[in-house]
């Protein structure tokens, strides 16, 4: 049986939950380096749904990948600070990330149907997650198993318990894969693109699934995704990344009635309004940066709509809209709340 994280040093139960701070990532290559996360902070609360929002490439992914740390060093070169309820995880021994890592925050990945082993069981892969944590033997653990997949939703999970992953279909996979994490019944769950690939109704039907499982058990969720409708359903609070930098933060009703990014702003452009169906969406120019060749200054400006020459030399250091809203932007106070549709590129 894992031993149990609170035993370990520094763990203070009125410490916040996650605390990330200056989180870098970089992958050395033939190449060069890759910076993937480039100084990251945030805090993330019990029972809140943080959202990670951007473009494929800003390292939305990467970054949960090191907080949870299954990077692989090397190539890969993690520097910063994570911390879970007061314990230190970059630099910490394998046995202590290995007792946080799904006790503590647990992991499910946007492409169910390949994160699942398809010569075990859907039954025995869920069963071997409750057994790591609690060293039960294989009929308690089965039983366990078949509680949780009721618990998702997943209809008939008697019969079913021995079914393998390509009897399921995508919803119902992700429903195993969800089921899974909730095995170690952990307090923190990552959420990496969940309904991707999924249609419209079962997207609705798994992001209802882990709100009623946040209300059971007061789960925190990390959500990550690209998707404007997912945030403004589901997150508490967003952070908008380009190019490895969380470029704004802040409550979800800020972000989208004032958003002070010209990035984030031009995220909103580029997404369907339902009010005013005829309005022209507007792409976003360009490229995102290759990441072992970002651009001096503000990352974005070379795709900017607001770029000016000292956007293309100083980094933004921040401005602080308010107490909840933070944009890394020079200029982040003159687009507050600056209309979408009329402005942005």
């Amino acid at each position: 049986m894992r031993r149990e994280y609170r035993q370990y040093a520094g763990f203070d139960p009125n410490a916040p939950l996650l605390a990330v701070r200056d989180l870098r990532v970089q992958f050395a290559t033939h190449q060069g380096s890759f910076h993937a996360v480039n100084g990251i902070d945030y805090e993330v609360s019990e029972g809140e749904t943080f959202g990670i929002l951007g473009e494929s490439g800003s390292g939305k992914s990467v970054s949960q990948m090191a907080v949870i740390g299954i990077v692989n060093c090397p190539p890969g070169q993690v520097t910063g600070s994570v911390r879970f309820r007061g314990i230190e995880l970059v630099g910490a021994s394998e046995q202590v990330r290995r007792s946080v890592r799904g006790q503590g925050i647990a992991m499910i990945f946007q492409d169910a149907v390949t994160a699942l082993n398809p010569s075990l069981t859907v039954g025995f892969q869920i069963s071997e997650m409750y057994r790591v944590r609690t060293g039960s033997d294989r009929r308690t653990a089965l039983k366990t198993a078949e509680e949780l997949m009721d618990r998702v939703r997943i209809p008939s999970a008697r019969e079913r318990i021995g079914n393998y992953p390509h009897q399921f279909s995508g919803g119902m996979s992700q429903r195993v894969m969800i089921a899974m994490a909730l095995a170690q019944n952990p307090d923190v769950l990552v959420a990496d693109e969940p309904t991707t690939a999924l249609d419209v109704t079962v997207q609705s039907q798994i992001l209802s699934l882990l709100g009623e499982l946040q209300k059971e058990s007061g789960l925190a969720i990390v959500l990550i995704t690209h998707d404007l409708g997912v945030i403004a359903e589901t997150a508490d609070r967003v952070a908008v990344m380009y190019a490895g930098r969380i470029v704004e933060c802040a409550p979800v009703e800020s972000i989208f009635r004032k958003p002070s990014h010209p990035y984030t702003i031009a995220l909103m452009a580029s997404a369907p309004q339902i009010e005013d169906v005829q309005v022209r969406l507007k792409a976003i120019g360009g490229s995102p940066p290759v990441l072992s060749k970002i651009p001096s200054g503000c990352a974005f400006h070379p795709r900017c709509a607001f770029s000016q020459n000292r956007c293309r030399t100083d980094l933004p250091e921040g401005n602080w809209i308010s107490d909840s809203h933070f944009s890394s932007c020079h200029f982040a106070g003159e687009l507050e709340g600056l209309a979408v549709s009329d402005n942005a590129r």
